[in-house]
């Protein structure tokens, strides 16, 4: 309610001022305005100096329940105090596991132990995840909390418009026993903003020492998070209206890759991949063997149509073809061996009892004398 008191307080004071000087000369109008403008700054000193004092007095960012999810999202609200960040838990959590991920073991090996460096409380370093859309960045990311949450490992999941938030995020869960991944996907920016220079101060650069509890893993399609022009090849040329330092641009732009201790790149799927991938979640879904085989053709086609070949487009695949095929996930498999009638023994015949060879060997002999 500041806010609009304080507006309705300024219009009150120009307007009185303009009705006392409806009858006087133009200068003395002018000089009018000019006296309440003074008294429009005096105000507005003041009203800064009461709000300097209610500032620390205001509401700080809540703590959540940390019992009621192991991943959170950094959410921002508009207040009556003004805009404030609080920690949402997510109520369903991606299942995905780290042996759901085919064909990027080398990636895998690297970031699991990362990940388990951090958890164990040993030096573990910021990731960045570049490459391909659709290849496993941020899916790699949840399986390792999915992995992990039992031994302390948590989520947290910010917007890169938020980013700017990281310092009050960081001091949130500082004093928490958990481990807490600070996880921005899809990031990528463009010149001159805030999260930019946020993100680059919460990773390496702040007078404050990084928490030990809190690493930052970000996915991005871009190597350096920033858009590179062929035109600034151009500035390498010194040129009148040229910059003296051309390389500096580029350095400033690859500063805040460089601050990601750990790179981990992704890149597109083979053929054989792709169906290896589409292979295994049919299978999670409920398909045989010979039903799996016979959808390899229409993986192609799936692929083929929408230009890509990856995991995204995989998944994608799988659940399009389970529909058109009735299966509805593990308990189709599950449902179809039960109604499989049981297989039938094969009837063994015991082979007939058969003397030793001691008592044939003398029965013989017996019977010639017996006979003599």
């Amino acid at each position: 309610m500041i806010v609009p008191s304080l507006g309705a307080t300024l219009g009150q004071i120009v307007l009185s001022r303009m009705n006392a000087s409806k009858e006087k000369t133009h200068e003395n109008q002018l000089v009018a305005l000019v006296q309440a403008a003074q008294e429009v700054g005096h105000f507005l000193e003041r009203a800064s100096r009461v709000l300097a004092q209610i500032e620390p007095m205001l509401p700080k960012p809540v703590a959540p329940d940390w019992q009621a999810s192991v991943a959170f999202r950094w959410r921002r609200r508009a207040t009556a105090f003004g805009v404030q960040g609080v920690l949402q838990p997510v109520r369903t959590v991606s299942a995905i596991r780290l042996s759901d991920l085919k064909t990027i073991d080398m990636q895998k090996e690297e970031i699991e132990r990362n990940t388990r460096q951090f958890v164990s409380g040993l030096p573990a370093n910021n990731v960045l995840l570049t490459g391909s859309r659709g290849t496993g960045k941020s899916s790699l990311i949840k399986a390792c909390l999915n992995e992990y949450a039992g031994k302390g490992l948590r989520l947290i999941e910010v917007d890169k418009e938020d980013l700017v938030d990281l310092p009050d995020i960081v001091e949130l869960v500082a004093d928490r026993p958990e481990r807490f991944i600070v996880f921005s996907d899809d990031l990528s920016f463009e010149q001159g903003e805030a999260g930019y220079k946020a993100l680059k101060t919460a990773l390496d650069g702040s007078i404050a020492a990084q928490s030990d509890n809190v690493l930052i893993y970000a996915t991005s399609n871009r190597r350096h998070l920033m858009p590179e022009q062929m035109s600034e090849n151009l500035q390498y040329k010194h040129q009148e209206d040229g910059e003296i330092h051309p390389g500096e641009t580029t350095e400033e732009k690859i500063s805040l890759s460089e601050r990601f201790g750990l790179w981990v790149n992704f890149y597109p799927f083979h053929q054989d991949d792709y169906l290896a991938v589409c292979g295994h979640w049919l299978a999670q879904l409920g398909a045989s063997a010979r039903q799996i085989e016979s959808a390899r053709g229409d993986a192609l086609r799936f692929a083929l149509e929408r230009g890509s070949r990856s995991g995204r487009v995989a998944w994608q695949f799988a659940k399009d073809w389970a529909g058109q095929h009735g299966l509805s996930g593990p308990s189709a498999a599950a449902a179809r061996k039960k109604a499989a009638p049981p297989a039938r023994k094969a009837a063994v015949r015991k082979p007939a009892a058969r003397k030793p060879a001691a008592t044939r060997a003398r029965q013989p002999s017996a019977a010639r004398g017996k006979d003599q």
